[in-house]
């Protein structure tokens, strides 16, 4: 590469700055030498098709070749993927009929990979929340989805809903609710718990009405770990998603024996997978991944979990510290806007040919934030062709009416 490479980047104020790449080689996509130690799914983001003559705020199109594509990746470097969840654009602007044929696609490539790992969405998001009058509203919602998922052979992530967010008075409600799934469920499922600075319409889960004091994640947490022990052999683990590790590890020490805890916090994902080795048993000491951020960082995020294998340590985490700001970046209040982010890296990097998410969500982040995603992910060593990216970026400034 030809050094430097420089453009003008917009920051805040309206100044444009200088900016030239550090030249840092970036992560090789290559597959790890030997397994991992820990399990690592990554959500995986979906590909729109931007030439689709259909209106794009209502309707969802794919590209399903450049889509499934972004899945053998991921299982090439030895990462699973956690299939039509939130990264994916669920409940913003991908429709279940369509998270359903994403989900057959994906497990029928993923028959091609030898030891490919694929967990999929269990929602409730078919049914209109103006429909979802009762606690068996919600409970029929989840059997169809999972009825659907089972008969393609899918693992099931027991997604949080809306629905049951909106119409549950108690922890009894979501007790029968998740009682009456994991009872029907063919294999161990994962349980997501996604916080509401991902969903503002999850405030409140596992609660109900009685969310109101002080100490609701706490209250919270116990309600979620009394649905664990009381379907033993039922759960594989929860994948939670609050932005807080010591909530987090608190959790994580009082899991029964088996059940993994599923980091699904983009902010300190690195420290809570390494682990600090306090437990009485393995599960309790570290925790594995489901994570949003591991589809933008994913050649860094396997040579770290490479080097975990390998008992190096201090490489695991010099390999993720600087990718550590890119992500709580990318992850930013309104949280929920984190899939442009995503989806950007991946344009950045010729994942796809074009910036067009489902639901027109390109439009949900503002220039100066994608300067800044571009400055953290050069830093972390995440552009992997440094000269496209560079052009792709002063596309980008251009249509901002920026000259980069």
């Amino acid at each position: 590469m030809a050094f430097p490479l420089t453009l003008k980047l917009p920051v805040a104020g309206g100044r444009l700055d200088p900016y030239a790449l550090r030249g840092a080689a970036p992560f090789a996509a290559t597959a790890p030498a030997k397994p991992f130690t820990r399990i690592a799914y990554s959500a995986a983001h979906v590909v729109a098709d931007p030439l689709a003559s259909v209106d794009p705020w209502l309707t969802a199109t794919i590209d399903w070749d450049a889509t499934i594509a972004t899945r053998r990746r991921l299982w090439s470097l030895g990462l699973g993927v956690a299939e039509a969840m939130d990264t994916a654009q669920r409940g913003m602007g991908l429709d279940w009929p369509t998270s359903l044929e994403l989900i057959e696609r994906s497990l029928d490539a993923a028959r091609d990979v030898p030891g490919a790992l694929v967990a999929s969405g269990c929602g409730t998001d078919h049914l209109d929340l103006v429909d979802a009058k009762s606690v068996d509203d919600v409970i029929h919602a989840y059997e169809e989805q999972m009825a659907a998922i089972e008969r393609l052979g899918g693992k099931l992530i027991v997604m949080a809903s809306r629905a049951l967010a909106r119409v549950a008075r108690s922890p009894a409600d979501y007790e029968r609710v998740y009682d009456r799934v994991l009872m029907q469920s063919r294999q161990p499922v994962i349980l997501h718990w996604l916080g509401e600075m991902f969903d503002p319409q999850l405030a409140g889960y596992w609660l109900g009405s009685e969310a109101s004091r002080g100490d609701a994640i706490d209250r919270a947490m116990n309600v979620a770990l009394g649905v664990i022990a009381a379907n033993p052999g039922k759960v594989d683990g929860i994948k939670i998603s609050l932005l807080d590790k010591e909530k987090e590890i608190a959790m994580r020490r009082r899991l029964p024996e088996g059940v993994r805890m599923y980091t699904g916090d983009d902010f300190n994902y690195a420290e809570l997978i390494a682990g600090d080795g306090i437990g009485a048993a393995s599960n309790q000491r570290h925790s594995d991944a489901l994570l949003g951020i591991f589809d933008a960082i994913a050649p860094a995020a396997s040579a770290a979990l490479g080097a975990l294998a390998a008992g190096e340590i201090d490489r695991f985490h010099a390999i993720l510290a600087p990718t550590v700001p890119l992500s709580r970046h990318v992850f930013q209040s309104p949280t929920r806007f984190y899939k442009t982010g995503i989806v950007f890296l991946a344009w950045l990097n010729g994942q796809q040919r074009h910036f067009t998410m489902v639901g027109g969500q390109q439009s949900a982040r503002s220039i100066v934030h994608f300067a800044e995603a571009f400055r953290l992910a050069d830093v972390a060593g995440l552009l992997e062709q440094p000269e496209l990216a560079v052009g792709r970026m002063r596309e980008l400034l251009a249509l901002h009416g920026v000259d980069g």
